[in-house]
Formats: structure tokens, C-alpha cells, sequence
């Protein structure tokens, strides 16, 4: 079974900087798609950006395009998510995901993401 674990949130200023890690367990890494997306109290669930399994095409959400940088390590079984010029509606609980399903284009919905990360928290102060 694919476990994920999320690292790397915090407290930053706004328009500062974080990277975030997610460690994937299991053997076949470089065969799911991967994606950040993230969650506030009393919303739903928001995308933030996407990976296909080579990590040569990308797909990022608008309120984040420009900001923040998806990538991955297939070697170290990683996802990372570079934030950077962070802003105080940025601040939600982080989560990785990972799809078995090869899709065009990469999946923006959270039901097509079949394993999911404990999550991680990142603070944005004013």
C-alpha cells in the first residue's frame, strides 16, 4: 500500500518563501502521477498543482501560477512544492496526493487522486 508523508510546513511572512516535501513508500513511485492541493476550515478542498510521472510536464492552479514551483525526485521517492512570494490566503493545511491513472491533462479534482498525505500546516502571518 502507498503511504505519503508531507513535510516542511511552518510559519513565514508574507512574501516570504517554504518548500514542502511529501516521501512516498512503496516501490512504484515513478509510476503515479502526483499533485499538491490544499484545505482551510468550512472549504473545500483546493487544488495547487500537478506532476506527471516523469516530472517533465507540469499543471498549476491560477491563484498560485507565477509562485509556486511543483517538482519531484523520482530516485528519492519525493514530491516537493517550492512556495515562494507567499500570501496570507496561502495559509491552509498542505496535502500531497498521488494517481495511479495516467490522465491528459494531469487531474485538478481531489477524487482523482487515490492516496493521500496526513498534511501538513503552513501559517502566513501579515
Amino acid at each position: 500500500q502507498i503511504l505519503l508523508a508531507e513535510s516542511g510546513g511552518g510559519l513565514v511572512q508574507a512574501g516570504g518563501s517554504l518548500r514542502l516535501s511529501c516521501v512516498v513508500s512503496g516501490l512504484d513511485f515513478s509510476s503515479f502521477a502526483m499533485a499538491w492541493f490544499r484545505q482551510v476550515p468550512g472549504k473545500e478542498r483546493e487544488f495547487v498543482a500537478a506532476i506527471d510521472t516523469s516530472g517533465r510536464q507540469t499543471r498549476v492552479a491560477d491563484s498560485v501560477k507565477g509562485r509556486f514551483i511543483i517538482s519531484r525526485d523520482n530516485a528519492a521517492k519525493t514530491l516537493s512544492l517550492q512556495m515562494n512570494s507567499l500570501k496570507f490566503e496561502d495559509a491552509a493545511e498542505y496535502y500531497c496526493a498521488a494517481d495511479r491513472v495516467r490522465r491528459i491533462p494531469l487531474g485538478s479534482k481531489f477524487h482523482e487522486y487515490g492516496y493521500w498525505g496526513q498534511g501538513t500546516q503552513v501559517t502566513v502571518s501579515p
